[in-house]
């Protein structure tokens, strides 16, 4: 097929008022962000993966307040968010996945094994989580700001496709308890920042301590 082929009329016509609805939707206002949050790499971390971790703890709180952490990776984020307005469309862009938001139940010492992978990666994107890293390997990690208890468990929110393993993800496996959500992540993402339009809040993140990459 190429565009030396004629249109069918008929099709066209038949799928138009979907296409219309479609586009209506794609094309819906949600929020504003403040500032282009690109997928460039300071110090292990990006705009847009500082906010993806945050807005995804603040969606896995509120299926679960004791969620404590949240994680996700670089290459699950598909694209950047332009300053200005913000639309349904945009978030199908950063997330076109049909990944669901999953709360795992982890000891500390799995935590550890993850914070390991994350190093090896130079980063990925965490919230409430402090890792140091120097060539690829783990230096110091804290979870809130406090040592990690290798025998304590910590709630982490992800979605299933890492917690079933995806991207070589290693730490995630044997939870003891696991909860899959309904939400899709995207459909997590549209709410939250429709919750911040809601309250006059516009879209934000910074480049911050969660990560530190030592020379």
């Amino acid at each position: 097929m190429n565009s030396n082929i004629a249109m069918d009329s008929a099709i066209v016509n038949y799928i138009q008022p979907y296409k219309a609805q479609l586009d209506a939707r794609m094309n819906q206002v949600i929020g504003h962000s403040n500032l282009h949050l690109t997928k460039t790499q300071v110090s292990g971390q990006s705009l847009v993966g500082n906010f993806f971790a945050d807005a995804l703890l603040a969606i896995g709180q509120k299926i679960d307040p004791e969620t404590q952490i949240s994680f996700g990776t670089k290459g699950g984020i598909r694209a950047e968010l332009k300053d200005g307005n913000i639309t349904v469309g945009n978030i199908f862009e950063i997330m076109p996945f049909e990944n669901y938001i999953t709360i795992l139940d982890l000891k500390g010492s799995q935590l550890i094994t993850l914070a390991e992978f994350i190093a090896k990666a130079d980063g990925n994107p965490i919230s409430n989580m402090q890792l140091v890293i120097k060539d690829k390997q783990l230096v110091d990690f804290k979870i809130n700001n406090q040592a990690v208890d290798p025998n304590k468990t910590y709630k982490l929110v992800t979605y299933d496709y890492l917690a079933n393993g995806g991207d070589y993800v290693v730490g995630l496996e044997n939870p003891s308890d696991r909860f899959t959500s309904d939400i899709r992540v995207r459909e997590g993402l549209i709410d939250y920042i429709e919750n911040l339009e809601k309250n006059h809040k516009t879209i934000d993140a910074k480049i911050d301590e969660r990560i530190k990459l030592l020379n």
